[in-house]
């Protein structure tokens, strides 16, 4: 596609300003096309390598000027096609504007730029006794997390970043920089834009600079597996334990199909069931006590074992099978892709739904390895898939939409953590209906001309 004169001008006048950080060579362009999705790779017309707020200031007037599109760039770790320009435009990389700004350890908050990752902001918080711990999986860039609403294995007990973000520097589509909230623990004053932005995906502006709650690291951590004869009685005992007010960090389910996978990728010998990984945090006599309640709920639910652990070395290897379940899933069939399905539902339901989206598979002939958060109700069927094999992509995506649908019906979501992006938007308007067109006006209230990460949660037109 022949590029517009306006972006031309447009392009010119950005590479004056910015010199060598303008970057319009087809590999930069191609790298910033595609995420990790399954989702068609488009190209921007540029990309810039941005260093400070002013330097996107900059970038927006000079934009909002030629109405070309802008897009934010973290990791490229989304999967959902949020960070595909599918109008071109500039992508706006913030991989080297990554400065932990002021840590603020008697209040327990952090500021930190958008291209902070959550292991280097650990990395930094350690020393001073705290953490940052919403853990999407991936190394993903903090202001990819805040712009779609990453949570991930200790969302059950620390919330996701909804509940973790205090406040953000954002620059609007017109150039302006707006700080949507001060830092005090709680405020009554006026409309909550800062969770309006966080999960909004790029679209009604681009954040500059994210606050954060911090939390102390656990004096005293261990671990745990067990294994059921089948989902239902798995889902039972992590409904019991959340009944009981164990305040558990993390709880995780692989199906057995997981299982088998991580056995053959890890030369384990995990039994081939439904399995639970969990993790405690609080003092010693704490996690002992989470422990020992947590294993009487297990045995109640047929547990063939409930194998406990405190040293760092015996948790990490209780932990592998979970934490490598995606890669081992991909090992299994070598060259594929991989489609993670990303649905949550009322914690009652979840059995219900597992069961009868693991019986579409088997009469679909899909291979789709099962693993969850499921303290909180979300799972995802991990999928390998070849895109060459229209057929077989038919069958997939034709599952996916049903899984969500069915989510849906169960006044549960279509999307628990990965967001809406391309994939999901007619599944958008089946969950939340009118609800869409009031997203719109607030749309077209902070971006008129469309040019905030264009195409993305829904379409502007009805």
């Amino acid at each position: 596609m022949a590029t517009s004169e306006n972006t031309l001008r447009a392009i010119a006048e950005l590479s004056q300003i910015f010199g060598d950080r303008l970057l319009t060579t087809k590999v930069v362009r191609s790298h910033h096309g595609q995420d990790e999705s399954w989702h068609k790779e488009a190209l921007p017309d540029a990309v810039l390598m941005a260093h400070e707020t002013e330097d996107v200031v900059k970038a927006v007037k000079v934009c909002a000027n030629y109405n070309m599109p802008i897009v934010a760039f973290g990791a490229g770790s989304s999967v959902e096609g949020q960070v595909i320009p599918i109008q071109g435009g500039l992508t706006i990389n913030f991989t080297e504007m990554n400065k932990v700004l002021d840590i603020r350890t008697e209040d327990f908050d952090v500021s930190v730029q958008p291209g902070v990752t959550r292991k280097q902001l650990n990395m930094e918080l350690r020393s001073m006794g705290l953490m940052f711990p919403v853990d999407p999986g991936a190394n993903a860039t903090i202001g990819g997390m805040t712009s779609t609403r990453a949570s991930g294995t200790t969302s059950v007990r620390y919330g996701t970043m909804e509940d973790n973000v205090i406040s953000l520097t954002v620059v609007t589509a017109d150039g302006r920089v707006i700080k949507t909230s001060q830092r005090a623990r709680k405020s009554s004053a006026g409309y909550d834009l800062t969770h309006l932005f966080v999960g909004s995906e790029g679209t009604l502006g681009i954040i500059t600079e994210i606050t954060l709650r911090l939390h102390p690291i656990p004096e005293s951590i261990s671990s745990a597996v067990a294994s059921f004869p089948d989902i239902a009685s798995a889902v039972n005992a992590v409904i019991t334990t959340l009944m009981y007010g164990v305040p558990i960090a993390r709880i995780e389910l692989l199906d057995g199909l997981a299982i088998e996978a991580v056995n053959t990728y890890l030369k384990s010998s995990h039994d081939v069931k439904p399995t639970l990984f969990l993790e405690f945090h609080g003092s010693d006599s704490s996690v002992k006590e989470q422990a020992e309640i947590v294993g009487d709920i297990c045995s109640e639910f047929d547990s063939a074992n409930f194998i406990w652990k405190t040293l760092e070395e015996d948790r990490n290897a209780l932990w592998e099978a979970r934490h490598n379940g995606a890669l081992a899933v991909m090992s299994m069939r070598p060259g594929a892709e991989l489609l993670a399905t990303d649905v949550c539902v009322p914690i009652s339901r979840l059995a219900e739904i597992i069961e009868k989206s693991q019986k579409y598979l088997q009469e679909d002939g899909i291979y789709g390895p099962l693993m969850g958060h499921v303290g909180d109700g979300n799972f995802h069927f991990v999928i390998p898939v070849d895109r060459s094999n229209t057929e077989e992509f038919a069958k997939i995506k034709a599952f996916c939409s049903r899984l969500a649908s069915d989510a849906i019906s169960m006044d549960g979501t279509c999307t628990g953590e990965h967001g809406i992006g391309l994939g999901k938007q007619s599944l958008l308007k089946d969950e939340l209906g009118e609800c869409v067109d009031y997203m719109r006006l607030i749309k077209q209230s902070f971006d008129p001309n469309n040019i905030m990460n264009p195409g993305k949660i829904f379409s502007l037109d009805a």
